[in-house]
Formats: structure tokens, C-alpha cells, sequence
């Protein structure tokens, strides 16, 4: 098959996964182009390119420059984002959500000074251009999704790590919900925060991809999003949604930090997670991990929620909390049951306590809160 983004995209359209899109089809053109600029560019990022990169031989050519697509929610963004990554044919790649990454970055920065303390690491040395070191040896071409900064914390890092990249010639594709000059808007010192909205606006094209048309709602408003009893006919319309949702983008594990650790995500693509009760539920999670869930995904789809009451008290509770989560974050939840939401704890203590619940799950079917998107800020 031919390889490339415009090619891919066109096997979509031909299979009917996709409707045809206009705005789509620019982004496409765009990712495209930039496809075909990058495999030249490897070879000064590769290996026998590090003479180049010292700046020790000839001159170095400027890397090609980056993208940022920004729009509502549903419009496609990841979608294209990932068929893109998909096609490209370099090693030293690397996809990831922006809050993943920053939570990667804080827990390193903070390691390097634990190692100045300790006397191991001159504090002499800048811990970002360390950092940004570290990061472009394992990948310079890095796909974010969901570009978003929501802190100070965020804000002031920003700058100055993603100048070390840029001047070590990482190429940087971005989804996000909202355009460069809108991030951290109205956030504490934010003018300091502003020549970092100026970098992103010399190394990535701006892209507004918003035709008007939110994909994931007219697929959400198509399903039936509770399903009842449990069994190989439930599954296979699981899988069915998922594949849906996710436009047949093929679906990988995920490995979301939460407090040092790492909490695995079986089957995750286009901003939908594929989770059994089982995966959340039955092991030690807390309100941490379904808040990282819901700050990473649009759409949960939970598989084999048992029949609860007294003797399954811990996985009750951990049930509740992760609905109050979603429930508050609006994601939406597409799920599997061995029994409609009012039967799930029908009796013995707790069973008073679980209506909440039960009336959250059965108002997360409705249209009105399926429609009711949160944005990522």
C-alpha cells in the first residue's frame, strides 16, 4: 500500500468509516506534506546526522515545520493525528497526551534536583536542557494530544523546555481544543507564559479544523450505551462501539502516570478507553486514577459491571467513585451489565447509598448528557 496520510485517509473514505470532509481533507494535505519533508530530514537526526546536529559539520538545514490542529471536540483531531503517525516510517517517534507527558517532565525535573541536594549533579546544569537531551535521543518527532496548560506550574517549564527541543530539531505535531493564543488565558503571570505562544507560532502551522460537525456525538447519539445481561452478545457490541468511536484506528495499551506509578489501559484509541469492571474495580484504585481517566478520555466503555451489594463492598465503592468522576468530568460511558442500573445493589447496607449512582447511570444515556461535552481547558 502506499504509505502517507493522503493514502490512508482515501482507504477510509473508500471503506465508508469515515464521511467525506473538506476541512479534514486540508488537514490531511497538510500532515501529508509534512510526511514527505520528514524522511530527508531523518537522516540528520539519524545516527551518522550527529556531526550536524553539534553543528560540528555543515551546516544544519532547519527542520520541517510542525503542526497544531485545534477545533471542537469530536471533529477528528486525534483521528488525524494518529493516521499520520501511523504512516510515518521513523523510529525515533513518540505519540503521547500532553498530560501524560507534563507529569513525565515534572517527575524528572524533580528527580534532577533531588540529585543536586544529594551532591550527584552540579547545580550548575539546566535540568530542562538535560531533560530536553533525554527526550530527543528516544524520539524528535513528538505527537501530542490534547495540548493544553492549565497552571503556572505548566506555563513556566513550557518555554524554556520546548526551545531546548526546538534548538535540538524535534518536529512537533499537536492536537487541541483551543488555538496557541487562547492557552493559559487568564492564567497567574501569564505574560511570561506569551514568548512561548510566539515559539509555537514560528515551529507549527496553525490549522483550525472545525467544520461545524461533532463525528463522536452523531456516533454516541446512534448507540445504545447500556447494555444488558452480560455475555458474548454484549461483548461483540462493545467491540462494535469501540471500533466505531475510534474510526478502526488500531487500538494499543496506555500507560497513564498517576502518582509515580503507572495505570494500564488495555485497548485506548481517538480519545476512547476499552476497560473491564475488573481493570478498575477489583484492584486498588482511587479517585487519583479516575481523575487522570477523565482528564485523558472523551469515552470510557466499561465491560462486565457484576451484580453488587455488602459482600462486594470495596468494589462498590471504588464503582461509585469512578461514576461520580465521569459523571462530573461528562464523559461518556458505554457499558456492559448483568443488570439494569436499578438492580445492580438491590439490598443490605450500601444499598441506600448506591441510588446516586443508579441515577447517574441512567442519566448518562440520555441525549442531553451525551451532547453536554466538557472541553479540555
Amino acid at each position: 500500500m502506499t504509505p502517507g496520510p493522503k493514502p490512508a485517509y482515501q482507504r477510509l473514505l473508500d471503506v465508508g468509516s469515515i464521511r467525506p470532509d473538506p476541512i479534514q481533507a486540508m488537514a490531511v494535505a497538510k500532515l501529508h506534506d509534512l510526511h514527505e519533508q520528514l524522511a530527508p530530514y531523518a537522516q540528520q537526526m539519524g545516527k551518522e546526522g550527529w556531526l550536524t546536529r553539534l553543528k560540528l559539520g555543515k551546516r544544519r538545514p532547519p527542520p520541517p515545520q510542525g503542526l497544531y490542529l485545534y477545533g471542537g471536540v469530536g471533529r477528528g483531531k486525534t483521528m488525524l493525528m494518529d493516521l499520520f503517525f501511523d504512516q510515518v516510517i521513523i523510529e525515533s517517534r513518540k505519540r503521547v497526551h500532553f498530560h501524560s507527558f507534563m507529569l513525565e517532565v515534572h517527575e524528572r525535573v524533580h528527580r534532577f534536583r533531588e540529585a543536586v541536594k544529594a551532591g550527584k549533579v552540579s547545580e550548575s546544569r539546566d535540568p530542562l536542557k538535560a531533560l530536553a537531551k533525554v527526550i530527543v535521543d528516544r524520539a524528535w518527532l513528538l505527537c501530542f494530544d490534547e495540548f493544553h496548560v492549565t497552571n503556572i506550574a505548566d506555563a513556566m517549564i513550557l518555554g524554556r523546555l520546548f526551545e531546548a527541543l526546538f534548538e535540538q530539531g524535534v518536529v512537533v505535531v499537536t492536537t487541541s481544543n483551543r488555538p496557541p493564543h487562547d492557552l493559559y488565558k487568564g492564567g497567574l503571570q501569564r505574560e511570561l507564559f506569551l514568548p512561548f505562544i510566539d515559539l509555537i507560532g514560528q515551529k507549527l502551522a496553525v490549522f483550525e479544523l472545525d467544520a461545524g460537525i461533532d463525528y463522536r456525538l452523531e456516533r454516541m447519539r446512534a448507540m445504545k450505551t447500556y447494555l444488558t445481561p452480560l455475555g458474548p452478545e454484549t461483548d461483540a457490541r462493545l467491540d462494535e462501539a469501540f471500533r466505531g468511536l475510534t474510526v478502526g484506528t488500531e487500538a494499543k495499551p496506555a500507560h497513564i502516570l498517576v502518582q509515580s506509578r503507572n495505570l494500564d489501559i488495555p485497548r485506548s484509541a481517538e480519545g476512547v478507553a476499552m476497560v473491564r469492571f475488573a481493570d478498575l474495580c477489583e484492584k486498588p484504585l482511587g479517585a487519583a486514577d479516575y481523575l487522570a481517566i477523565a482528564n485523558r478520555y472523551h469515552t470510557v466503555v466499561l465491560s462486565g459491571i457484576p451484580k453488587l451489594g455488602p459482600t462486594r463492598h470495596n468494589e462498590a465503592k471504588r464503582f461509585v467513585t469512578l461514576i461520580d468522576t465521569l459523571y462530573e468530568y461528562k464523559v461518556n460511558l458505554i457499558c456492559s451489565a448483568a443488570a439494569a442500573p436499578d438492580q445492580l445493589y438491590t439490598e443490605g447496607e450500601g444499598a441506600f447509598e448506591f441510588q446516586r449512582t443508579v441515577s447517574r447511570l441512567i442519566e448518562m444515556q440520555s441525549e442531553d448528557y451525551i451532547s453536554a461535552w466538557r472541553p479540555t481547558v
